[in-house]
Formats: structure tokens, sequence, C-alpha cells
């Protein structure tokens, strides 16, 4: 509903009359509109880290590590494309508190990024020499920008299969080369890792 009307317009009235209860019932469990979209988000993103962790037990190779987390994170926005709305508009104009609260939900992804990277660094994949927090901030940049631009053409497209390019282009860069050891792995053909 707050992806239809947007999330300043859903009023809480509006939100209790949707999900078939009371508005006084909705006060009972959160005290406002930002606490209910902080528990879905905690909820959706808690899913998806879940997701991403089980995908990642014994994988040792960092470019199929940054696939599956890429490809996974896809998924999950893809699953729930209002959600995805209206994290990827509606809340980047919401107030401060609300931000650092999503930054918090956000903290164990950015984990597992990290793990990626080091462990991209120690198989010799990755430079030693880059810079962590750079680095964590391009990938999750890069996949954040995906998903907006995805969410605003209306979701036209097929945002999973974007994993695959975006993947090369975080790990192969902007300069000319040839095929990668990190395009080694059979990507396109994997239908869900998760």
């Amino acid at each position: 509903m707050m992806a239809e009307v947007g999330y300043y317009n859903a009023q809480v009235s509006r939100i209790a009359r949707e999900a078939g209860v009371a508005d006084g019932t909705v006060y009972l469990y959160f005290k406002n509109k930002e606490d209910i979209l902080i528990s879905i988000l905690r909820e959706t993103i808690g899913e998806i880290i879940e997701r991403v962790n089980r995908a990642l037990e014994g994988v040792a190779d960092p470019a199929e590590m940054l696939y599956r987390l890429v490809r996974l994170y896809f998924e999950g926005l893809a699953e729930t494309r209002d959600l995805a709305m209206v994290t990827q508009v509606h809340l980047r104009q919401t107030n401060p508190d609300v931000r650092r609260q999503i930054g918090d939900i956000m903290k164990p992804y950015y984990g597992i990024i990290d793990r990626i990277i080091d462990r991209g660094i120690e198989k010799g994949l990755f430079r030693p020499t880059i810079d962590r927090r750079i680095a964590r901030r391009m990938i999750f940049g890069t996949m954040d920008e995906t998903v907006t631009a995805w969410v605003l053409t209306g979701a036209k497209y097929d945002l999973v299969s974007l994993a695959v390019p975006v993947v090369d282009l975080l790990l192969g860069g902007l300069v000319r080369r040839e095929e990668g050891p990190w395009l080694t792995g059979d990507w396109e053909r994997k239908e869900s890792i998760g």
C-alpha cells in the first residue's frame, strides 16, 4: 500500500484497514508508521541476509561468493517489489532516525560484503591495497543503484538477470581485458542458489 500511495500519504488508519484490523490494534504493536516500516524492513532484509549466509556456506571462491550475494539481493527485492519501491524511493527522503535504523538493519549485510572482500584479498583475486570501505560502498552502491533503476522503470525487466553483468563489472572494472578468472563460473545457467 505504501508503494501505491507513497510513504508520506500512507496513514496508519489506511494501513490498518488494508491489514483488516482496527487502528488501535496497530498501535498495540507499533508506535507509528515508521515503526511498521522498520519492522517490515528488518524482517525482509533479515531473510535476505539469512539466505545469503546459507548460500555462502562452504563457498571458497570470492567471485562465486560475490555473485551469490548480488543475485540473492536482487532476488529478495524482486520478490518484494512493493517493498523495493518504498525502500528505494520513499525512504531516501525520510528522517535521520529512520535512516539510522535502516543502517543498523543493513550492518550484517555490509559484514558479508567485508567477508567477501577479505576472502578476495586472501585468495589473491583482489588487490591487497584496496580500501575496504570504498570497495564495500562500491559493491553495495552498484547493487542499490541497479535496484533503484529497476524500480523507477516500473520493474519492467528481470532484475535477477542483471546479477552476472553487475558482478562482471565489479570484478573486471572498466579496463579492457581478456576473460578473467572470475568469469569461469557458469552463473547464467544457475536457476536458484538460496
